[in-house]
């Protein structure tokens, strides 16, 4: 007799690279292996965050299913910081009807696309983009379709043609991320207005995942798309505590979305992972609430690890600078090579790599991923000389 069969969306959903090559270098055991290849950081979050955080452990109301959909501070902070990040003013949101905190910000991307999708409706991303939201469309039922990214000497660029080649009528959502995730593009005005007028044509929904939006350099634009014309009844906004607040471990994302579609990812909010991480909400409201939550100093050090990756490995190797975020990718195909088979060649010489493939179209098979959000710049100084020695043939 046969085995029962599994769900096709499962069979269509991949692996993300990142736990693999995690497990390889953990069993290295080998301090001195540079970890680049999972999104940690070794930055510190805020200090209210990490007081309320030990007080929370002794606060029995910390320890508590209630309330479903969160904590009021921090569903309060969570809507303010929207509407201020998007430029939006005070009082677009009512928290109360408008706000749901997750288990993460992938959680609340999950709980985004069930409540918006149906099994075969088609979500438009870019690619390169993380192979977790791409895995997250497809659990929804949904086709990921793709707009290309255009890597150049100075960065990422949208390509726009691609655009209208992404859109058909079985288009229910866009699903964009900037800074985006591997790559470090950040998306100028004219992108997102292009992006934002296809959306408005194929009358989609817009979920934006803002886990890294400030986490921008050398003055890279900032934009919304919710503060476009005719964006903001259809924009879903998710975000997270774990990438501007370093707070990766306490699982706590939210989701502020449109009324009409408020309902609909509160019930799913509620059905998936019933609510988030009860002793680590009132840090991540006073992260938040913090007069200075230390990410332009965090973004600084970020940016000058990347400055010294591009530096030390440009020479050689065709490295894509990021505008921002925390990683950034480099094109092997010019040495005839693979990301998986860089990323197998540099573990030798002790530097853990994510190579891309299945993070988008085909040709992201290219591409490895350096993250520079967890290695100081005194243990990267020789990564150039690893390189070398990993591609000395």
């Amino acid at each position: 007799m046969k085995n029962p069969t599994i769900a096709r969306r499962t069979a269509e959903m991949t692996a993300i690279g990142v736990e693999r090559m995690g497990d390889r270098a953990d069993a290295l055991s080998d301090p001195s292996v540079l970890r680049l290849e999972n999104l940690d950081t070794d930055l510190l979050p805020p200090a209210p965050a990490l007081e309320a955080t030990q007080a929370a452990v002794h606060d029995d109301d910390a320890n508590s299913y209630l309330p479903f959909f969160g904590h009021d501070r921090l569903r309060r902070a969570a809507t303010a910081l929207v509407e201020r990040n998007a430029r939006l003013g005070a009082g677009r949101y009512d928290w109360r009807r408008q706000c749901f905190i997750s288990a993460g910000g992938l959680s609340g991307v999950l709980n985004a696309l069930l409540a918006l999708i149906d099994p075969g409706d088609e979500v438009v991303m870019t690619s390169p983009t993380y192979v977790g939201l791409i895995n997250r469309v497809r659990l929804a039922g949904g086709v990921p379709r793709f707009v290309r990214l255009l890597p150049g000497a100075t960065g990422w660029r949208v390509d726009i043609a691609s655009i209208g080649d992404a859109v058909s009528d079985k288009t229910k959502a866009f699903l964009m991320m900037s800074p985006s995730m591997p790559s470090g593009a950040v998306l100028e005005r004219d992108e997102w207005a292009a992006i934002c007028d296809a959306c408005l044509g194929a009358n989609a929904w817009m979920v934006v995942d803002t886990a890294m939006e400030r986490i921008l350099f050398d003055g890279a634009p900032h934009w919304h798309p919710a503060a476009f014309d005719g964006m903001f009844e259809r924009t879903v906004t998710v975000g997270a505590a774990s990438k501007e607040y370093r707070m990766i471990g306490w699982r706590v994302g939210w989701v502020v979305c449109p009324l009409a579609v408020a309902e609909a990812i509160g019930r799913v909010a509620i059905s998936n992972v019933v609510c988030p991480v009860g002793i680590a909400q009132q840090a991540v409201a006073a992260a938040i609430e913090a007069p200075d939550d230390g990410l332009a100093a965090c973004t600084a050090i970020w940016q000058q690890r990347h400055d010294l990756l591009v530096r030390e490995l440009s020479p050689r190797f065709r490295v894509i600078p990021a505008a921002g975020g925390w990683s950034l990718l480099i094109d092997f195909a010019p040495h005839g090579l693979s990301g998986a088979q860089a990323s197998a060649a540099l573990l030798q010489h002790g530097v853990a790599a994510t190579s891309m493939e299945n993070w988008g179209e085909a040709d992201t098979a290219r591409y490895l991923r350096l993250v520079y959000a967890n290695e100081p710049v005194e243990r990267l100084q020789d990564i150039a000389a690893r390189f070398a020695r990993a591609f000395a043939a």
